[in-house]
């Protein structure tokens, strides 16, 4: 087999863990059964159930599992549920008026806001001890257009947006869909070139689509001395990648980061 050459741009990380600007990001890996393998009556039986909580009591014969259907998902939670799916879809739907729609920008340049995340909105204190209190969704969005977080809360009982922030410069975790826009853009930009080489290494294949990786990120902001490339990240949205092969090895590409406002890649270093 032809050596792996470690190019300056990302050399392959045969490892399971990265170090990221001095922390190191550990990833542990539990194997089914592999929790107490150790103590009486732990063995695996073939069809992977233990052969103590399986018996019956019938001549210590092994009953085979039983997978259980997940209980149907209601409409709308109660209490503090975590929101249901359609509550997720309803709460957008009531956040993402014609307005903002139209006058923002998600993260490939397209017309509406980038979905973040939606959650189960914290109870206003007066609602603190009230089973019956009204449920509430923060559905927060980030608009490429002009950098800034927004955060609208909807009451699900009314209908209605009760609240709605408006931050700059406030960056939360990368989402699905942005990572994925990132990686097309490093695929894309001449300092892919390692990332695409070392993935051909690893598989004798050319790396064409984020789909052939498995992805992490961290998001990026500039400190002192960082390029002028990258001066604007923390006010731009910008993200660092960690990408893997999938059922393959790490990629080291920690030098690169991804603008995703200016949909630029730059160096450091």
């Amino acid at each position: 087999m032809r050596k792996i050459v470690h190019r300056h741009l990302g050399k392959v990380v045969a490892g399971a863990a990265i170090a990221v600007a001095g922390t190191a990001v550990m990833i542990g890996v539990t194997l089914p059964g592999s929790a107490g393998a150790e103590e009486a009556g732990g063995g695996l039986q073939a069809d992977g159930t233990t052969q103590q909580a399986a018996r019956d009591g019938q001549g210590g014969s092994v009953r085979p599992g039983v997978v259980e259907r997940a209980p149907a998902e209601g409409e709308k939670g109660k209490g503090r549920d975590p929101l249901t799916d359609d509550e997720m879809r309803r709460a957008e739907r009531i956040a993402v008026n014609r307005a903002l729609f139209d006058s923002s920008e998600n993260v490939e340049g397209a017309r509406g806001p980038q979905r973040i995340g939606v959650d189960l909105a914290e109870p206003d204190t007066a609602d603190l001890d009230n089973p019956n209190a009204p449920r509430r969704a923060d559905i927060t969005f980030y608009d490429y257009k002009d950098d800034t977080l927004v955060t609208k809360t909807v009451d699900l009982d009314t209908g209605k947006v009760d609240r709605t922030g408006v931050q700059h410069g406030v960056q939360p975790p990368i989402s699905r869909d942005e990572m994925t826009e990132a990686a097309q853009l490093l695929i894309a930009d001449p300092l892919g070139a390692g990332l695409k080489a070392d993935f051909k290494d690893a598989t004798g294949k050319e790396l064409t689509s984020p789909d052939q990786l498995m992805l992490n990120s961290m998001v990026y902001r500039a400190t002192s001395g960082a390029p002028a490339a990258l001066g604007a990240c923390g006010e731009h949205r910008c993200v660092r990648l960690f990408p893997k092969v999938k059922n393959g090895p790490w990629i080291d590409s920690r030098d690169l980061v991804i603008d995703l406002s200016a949909r630029k890649v730059g160096k450091l270093g």
